[in-house]
């Protein structure tokens, strides 16, 4: 009866302030999943190639995204359980027969505020990450001001602009989440001829590149590609990588349209 009496007392005390335990940890496990993405992000904007490299074999699982969202959870509700049986809410004894695990309802019942804030502030961090902060931190490791970035992330179908001199493919690439966008855009600005990359949520990338150092065909060729399916959705030609298909005699185009193979073309600009 005692007992009871002092459970209660106990409930009455902890109802009469907010929960921040709840709203901090919910903070923390709605980090977790994401923290070697963060990492990733943060070490790439910094020009730490090395340190990058380290977290690249991790980011290159399919599945460790989703392992550490399960991971959150599984610690938030450990968290939960050992909070509980701190305030008496769950009580684990031992018996003859092994362990005996009994709850109280009425006190879950009394701390549904802390449930409610701690797997909704996970939540809730998750969506921020992968919906806003992931899209517009992925564009601003390319030099882009914050508007930009902002601007690029959430263009929806829009289509990149293109360059006189240059092409412009837009990939679908099967990411688990954003925080991936930054392993997609640095491999691709490792190719030779690939001039930018922007990308739009959820998963597209606009890569702009010069027909004549590289080719569509090098660029899907990536090892990541591997791991991320990538998708052509969308194919331009620059003006100039034109005239280079259509002549491929052309070395290098001259302003006005004039070639600049044998012989020119006959308009006396080359002479």
């Amino acid at each position: 009866m005692e007992n009871s009496t002092n459970q209660e007392s106990c409930c009455k005390k902890t109802d009469s302030r907010p929960d921040k335990k709840g709203f901090i940890s919910g903070i923390l496990y709605g980090l977790a999943p994401h923290t070697f993405c963060i990492a990733f992000i943060t070490l790439s904007v910094l020009g730490a190639t090395t340190a990058t490299t380290l977290l690249k074999p991790l980011l290159l699982n399919p599945y460790f995204f989703y392992i550490l969202i399960a991971i959150s959870f599984v610690f938030a509700t450990i968290s939960t359980i050992f909070y509980f049986r701190r305030l008496g809410f769950i009580i684990l004894d031992k018996t003859e027969g092994g362990l005996e695990l009994s709850f109280l309802p009425a006190g879950f019942k009394r701390k549904w505020k802390y449930l409610l804030t701690l797997y909704g502030t996970t939540i809730f961090i998750n969506l921020l990450l992968f919906m806003v902060i992931f899209p517009i931190t992925a564009n601003l490791n390319s030099g882009t001001n914050l508007t930009a970035a902002i601007g690029d992330a959430f263009r929806g179908g829009g289509e990149s602009q293109l360059s006189e001199s240059g092409s412009l493919l837009t990939l679908r690439v099967a990411i688990p989440c954003p925080g991936h966008a930054p392993l997609i855009t640095g491999e691709l600005k490792k190719i030779n001829g690939v001039k930018d990359v922007k990308f739009r949520f959820p998963n597209l990338f606009d890569a702009s590149y010069d027909l004549g150092p590289t080719t569509k065909e090098e660029i899907l060729s990536l090892n990541v590609f591997n791991t991320y399916k990538a998708t052509v959705i969308n194919e331009q030609k620059g003006e100039a990588d034109e005239q280079l298909i259509n002549n491929p005699g052309i070395t290098q185009p001259l302003p006005g349209g004039c070639g600049g193979g044998e012989g020119g073309c006959g308009c006396g600009c080359g002479r």
